[in-house]
């Protein structure tokens, strides 16, 4: 379950205003797609459900709980240009992941538990269509691979919510097909809430529960600073999805 509340939330820098006021309440396994003119706030509302960037006023809740000033196993991120470690195999992107959640201290696991880290994050690439290039490193993967494994990296720790910085702006359009079938398996396979950040108006209809537009009200010329943007459109999306899931790409 991931409920989030954010409660009269503002983000300032110093002078400059950059989100004011925003209230949403987001019920469990939502699909918030989130659109509106560069510079408007949308990546700083995402750092702050990350939990690296703190509102300046107002709070945010997650299952009814204040949302600590930190990265945690219930958030995961996947950005438009790959976060992979590129000395690790796809395989060991993976597994350490697996490692870092379940030995903080260590790193690393040994024996019976790492078979068990192993086995796990085999599965996960098997789902994600990546069971064959699981010994390859990230620069032997194509654009589409490397985007699948930023995504698999980002789930197989079970996040609670997923939240994507357009993470298919990089990709052409039959490979983008693809990537929009596979994160709503993962969606419907793993309970998520989604925050997707998107610059095509269609594609966030098509994948979203709901759409949030992010958009300035309003406006001084002898300021522009003084303003932020709020949520100006908060629509509900029919779930075309609850037919049936997507099927996996291979």
């Amino acid at each position: 379950m991931a409920t989030v509340s954010v409660r009269n939330v503002w983000k300032e820098y110093g002078t400059q205003v950059v989100l004011e006021n925003l209230r949403l309440e987001i019920a469990d396994h939502e699909f918030v797609t989130i659109v509106g003119a560069s510079g408007c706030g949308k990546t700083t509302f995402l750092r702050m459900l990350l939990g690296v960037e703190q509102p300046t006023r107002g709070e945010i809740f997650i299952d009814g709980q204040p949302l600590r000033p930190e990265p945690g196993a219930d958030r995961g991120i996947v950005f438009q240009r790959y976060s992979l470690f590129p000395h690790l195999t796809a395989l060991g992107n993976l597994v350490l992941g697996l490692e870092l959640k379940r030995s903080r201290w260590l790193g690393r696991l040994f024996g019976a538990p790492r078979r068990a880290v192993i086995r796990r994050a085999t599965e996960v690439l098997e789902s994600v269509g990546l069971g064959a290039a699981r010994d390859r490193y990230p620069a032997q993967l194509s654009g589409g691979m490397q985007q699948r494994l930023s995504i698999a990296q980002s789930v197989i720790c079970e996040p609670k919510i997923l939240l994507l910085d357009e993470p298919f702006g990089a990709l052409d359009p039959g490979l983008t097909a693809d990537m929009h079938k596979l994160i709503l398996s993962l969606w419907e396979a793993n309970r998520m809430t989604i925050f997707m950040i998107s610059h095509d108006i269609r594609e966030s209809f098509e994948l979203g529960t709901r759409l949030l537009t992010f958009d300035r009200l309003r406006h001084d010329p002898q300021s522009p600073e003084a303003y932020g943007a709020s949520v100006t459109y908060d629509l509900p999306l029919q779930r075309r999805h609850d037919r049936a899931p997507a099927s996996m790409p291979g």
